[in-house]
């Protein structure tokens, strides 16, 4: 029985992982910003979940809950960075406090946690952290240029982290999910209310929220991502998801095609 932390639990993948991963015996501490959204988890598995108020912007609250995870269940085995939203808006557009909390959140936030977790796994010598990127990391789309340049720098940080952390026992994966039907597209989007008319044509068109989304079941590929992540260390991120499975065949066929027109160009005569 693995002990998992997650972060980012009150909706979406979160929810969902808490959801498949207690349902199957597991313990996880459960964690959002408003404790109120995941007591439910509590009532149902009394035993194996603990429910604690988490905001991975805030130190204090991140040492808590780590504290209270260990007094509880003598370790951490996994943890899971999954709490994040995206910031909608022009480059030109966004204001510098408002890039700040993107990256606040999005990826010193998942530093915050990382270095709060990995003293007990080096104690432990073993352990995994599974930090959820985004397809955008790959191919952002305009309107979102701080959301991927955020999951960009995630994913530089996992990977060095890795070559770290693996002669110590502890593996690194990155999960790039690509567009799921789950609320993210409307809790999780702040758009930013500057209008420059030069970007209607592109990133203003992306400054929507989307809350009619009929829900789907994802409890199927969140059972392969978890099985995946326990037995994994390769920091090559994983898509999830048929869309982000499908467009992250076709960007790395991009490099490999400019590559080979490079080659031919710098070979002798």
């Amino acid at each position: 029985m693995k002990t998992w932390l997650i972060t980012g639990c009150s909706s979406g993948f979160g929810k969902n992982l808490a959801e498949t991963l207690l349902s199957e015996g597991e313990q996880v501490v459960v964690t959002a910003r408003k404790p109120e959204t995941i007591q439910h988890f509590a009532e149902k598995y009394p035993q194996t979940a603990l429910c604690l108020r988490l905001d991975v912007t805030k130190k204090d609250t991140i040492d808590s809950a780590v504290k209270e995870a260990i007094e509880k269940f003598g370790k951490i085995d996994v943890l899971i960075n999954n709490a994040g939203y995206c910031l909608r808006g022009a480059v030109e557009e966004c204001t510098e406090e408002e890039i700040y909390a993107e990256f606040n959140t999005n990826f010193f936030g998942a530093v915050r946690m990382i270095q709060a977790v990995l003293p007990h796994m080096r104690k432990a010598g073993s352990g995994a952290i599974i930090n959820y990127s985004s397809i955008a990391a790959l191919d952002t789309s305009a309107g979102s240029a701080f959301y991927g340049a955020a999951k960009c720098a995630l994913e530089g940080l996992s990977c060095g982290l890795r070559k770290e952390v693996e002669p110590l026992g502890i593996k690194v994966m990155v999960v790039e999910p690509g567009p799921f039907k789950t609320d993210f597209f409307d809790r999780s989007i702040d758009i930013n209310p500057n209008r420059i008319a030069a970007y209607d044509g592109t990133a203003n068109k992306r400054k929507v929220k989307i809350s009619d989304l009929s829900k789907v079941d994802m409890k199927w590929c969140l059972q392969i991502d978890h099985r995946h992540h326990s037995k994994t260390g390769h920091p090559s991120p994983h898509p999830l998801g048929f869309y982000g499975c499908r467009n992250r065949r076709k960007i790395c066929q991009r490099p490999r095609r400019r590559n080979s027109k490079m080659e031919r160009s710098f070979r002798k005569p």
